[in-house]
């Protein structure tokens, strides 16, 4: 059985989308988020056709649905210059947006990499607890009397 609902899904679909879909393809397109069955579509997209509320063109055995045009208003050149103008700044106005959000995620990377205060702080602890160690063996190795002579290292 059609729904009123499913012809109502479809019809605004392709006054959204407007462009040229065959059943096929709205049903592909619908199917996932509204759970419509290919012959419920099929059926709809032709009762629209009938209705006049969308235009249909056979080529050879497939056909092709499309939103009528007349519905739309007509657009001057003057709007379209001014759309393109608007399409160019918001593209610029992206490009710079991306740019900057990979600079913040190549921040982002280094600074997760590097270590946190507290890791700093324990390995400054480590490094130091290290460098007493040498120093105390150093300190040993001055204090200590058993030197060898130049001579009996030579020899």
């Amino acid at each position: 059985m059609l729904s009123s609902t499913g012809t109502t899904l479809i019809l605004a679909y392709l006054n959204e989308k407007n462009r040229p879909y065959s059943s096929q393809d709205v049903f592909c397109n619908l199917q996932k988020q509204h759970g419509l069955g290919k012959t419920a579509v099929v059926k709809a997209m032709e009762l629209l056709a009938l209705e006049g509320k969308i235009k249909e063109k056979a080529y050879g055995k497939q056909k092709i649905y499309f939103a009528d045009q007349s519905q739309f208003k007509d657009v001057n050149d003057a709007d379209l210059k001014a759309m393109d103008c608007q399409i160019s700044q918001l593209s610029a106005e992206m490009h710079s947006l991306n740019q900057s959000c990979r600079q913040l995620d190549s921040e982002l990377k280094e600074l997760n990499s590097s270590l946190t205060t507290e890791e700093v702080m324990s390995e400054i602890k480590a490094l130091k607890a290290e460098c007493s160690g040498y120093r105390a063996r150093v300190e040993k190795i001055k204090s200590a009397t058993n030197h060898v002579t130049p001579e009996e290292k030579e020899k």
